[in-house]
């Protein structure tokens, strides 16, 4: 496909979505851009997060981890199918009976301000950070493969982008994005299907020999049982998988604000215990598209392309969709779920964002009515530049390890969002509110502490060049965290919070 076609199909998608925007987005009100006038289908709600929960990043990078972590994922997606039971039967009842709009009002009624006002903050870093990282990692594949061919400059792809989801967001709010998510899935989940149709139509496979091909079980172990010092071992995958869920989804405004549009609370958790089956067989796949990539890639001497001089895994499937010899059909689905996966993460951060803001720091259920609107559209544009400048440092950034930190401290901060909530629920305690921020600092710094412990013991005791090879000669002899840094840090913000009881 010629960059101007891309161009055309990107302008042709974005008309679907204003249009959407243009019913869903009547009825301008702050009611409705932040609530949905609580009138949501439960079912299309469910099917809408399902694009929203994948993102860009799942789109092209869980096909790419393939040939390095073959289907260990699945022992994280396993985890997340206990967590959003919990999130439906544990967290749901709380946010319905207190008719919240931002969830994080809850620990003001529990706590205190300082509390909610710290819970609020963490999801703020946390969501511009990760929601930027995203549109970060879509936009250099469009840079890659579309832009830099037009002499388009890279800042002004990603302020289009989100100039584009400020159009047919500033109105409807969450009641657009209910709907458009609905969209986007669609388009997400065609473009796997076409991509697995053509490719295991060139290998002359049906689907069913490719699943018993002895290929297939080169990339397809899922449990890993043996190596406790692992990252991927099973027990700490699962129950990272079951806190990331509880934590990214039950304790984060951006996903639970969609379920917050349900008519009901029943029909809130007839949406999460669907959307979380549905997920299961989605993410399981997505994990088989990757095996048929690096099939395919085989097949016709492929190599992995190169970005910054390295191999990049995630880059194979635009490079087999764009560049491969299987179609323009591939390369047109390719790029709608490649936006679709994008943008339906990009568009409700943005606009949980502003809900948050508003609601959480500005106040905006206690201004005059006449200028609870005017608000509203102030932040929503404030939030769009906000995530602009972010991506654009993303990209600036030469060191791509300073890149990673910066998700990883976003990973830390909803460890005490999890430690606040879970001692709201499970004890009958008070605490000394104003002292509260202090207990979560210091959470997050242990917490930092203890994963690179390892890395920093070797790199003062041994003879190492630089920190680099100190991370790579730590893992020889010292445990390796993953994902259940996560609960650790909730637990110490557990444990601060019993200090400061009252």
């Amino acid at each position: 496909m010629q960059p101007i076609h891309i161009l055309l199909l990107i302008a042709g998608y974005f008309g679907v979505l204003i249009l959407i925007s243009y019913f869903t987005g009547k009825d301008d009100s702050n009611e409705t851009f932040f609530k949905a006038s609580r009138k949501s289908p439960w079912y299309v709600v469910a099917f809408g997060m399902i694009g929203a929960s994948l993102s860009g990043v799942t789109f092209i990078s869980v096909p790419g981890w393939v040939h390095a972590s073959q289907f260990s994922y699945m022992q994280v997606v396993f985890g997340y199918l206990v967590g959003y039971f919990i999130i439906a039967y544990v967290l749901m009842p709380i946010y319905y009976r207190l008719n919240v709009t931002s969830i994080y009002q809850y620990l003001e009624n529990r706590f205190g301000v300082v509390s909610y006002k710290t819970g609020a903050f963490f999801f703020l870093i946390s969501r511009i950070l990760g929601a930027s990282f995203r549109l970060y990692l879509v936009a250099i594949v469009l840079q890659r493969y579309v832009f830099d061919a037009l002499g388009v400059p890279f800042a002004l792809t990603v302020t289009l982008s989100i100039l584009l989801i400020w159009l047919y967001t500033f109105r409807g709010g969450i009641k657009t994005i209910v709907w458009t998510d609905t969209l986007q899935t669609l388009f997400m989940l065609i473009a796997v299907g076409v991509a697995m149709y053509l490719i295991l139509g060139d290998l002359n496979m049906s689907f069913g020999e490719f699943l018993s091909s002895e290929t297939l079980k080169d990339y397809s172990q899922i449990w890993f049982t043996e190596d406790v010092m692992a990252k991927n071992y099973f027990l700490k995958s699962f129950l990272g998988g079951l806190f990331i869920a509880v934590c990214m989804t039950g304790l984060d405004q951006d996903m639970m604000q969609k379920n917050l549009t349900c008519k009901t609370l029943g029909d809130a958790q007839k949406n999460m215990v669907t959307f979380s089956i549905v997920l299961v067989v989605v993410n399981f796949i997505f994990l088989l598209l990757g095996a048929l990539l690096f099939m395919y890639a085989a097949q016709e001497n492929m190599a992995v392309p190169l970005m910054d001089g390295k191999a990049k895994t995630d880059l194979l499937f635009p490079e087999i969709a764009i560049k491969g010899t299987l179609g323009v059909s591939l390369a047109i689905v390719f790029l709608l779920g490649l936006i679709a996966a994008a943008y339906s993460s990009a568009d409700s951060a943005l606009t949980s964002l502003t809900t948050s803001f508003s609601v959480d720091f500005l106040d905006i259920e206690k201004k005059p009515a006449n200028t609870q609107k005017n608000i509203r559209k102030m932040v929503h544009i404030s939030m769009s530049i906000v995530l602009i400048i972010v991506v654009i440092i993303f990209n600036s950034l030469s060191n791509k390890s300073v890149i990673d930190s910066l998700l990883t401290i976003a990973g830390y901060t909803y460890g005490p969002l999890l430690g606040l909530f879970a001692f709201g629920i499970f004890t009958n305690y008070h605490i000394r509110d104003k002292k509260v921020w202090i207990v979560t600092g210091i959470s997050i710094a242990a917490t930092y502490l203890l994963a690179n412990f390892g890395a920093y013991y070797t790199y003062f005791t041994a003879d190492v060049a630089n920190m680099t090879e100190a991370v790579k000669l730590s893992k020889e002899t010292f445990y390796q965290f993953g994902y259940e840094l996560l609960p650790i840090n909730g637990l110490l913000t557990f444990l601060g919070l019993i200090l400061i009881r009252r």
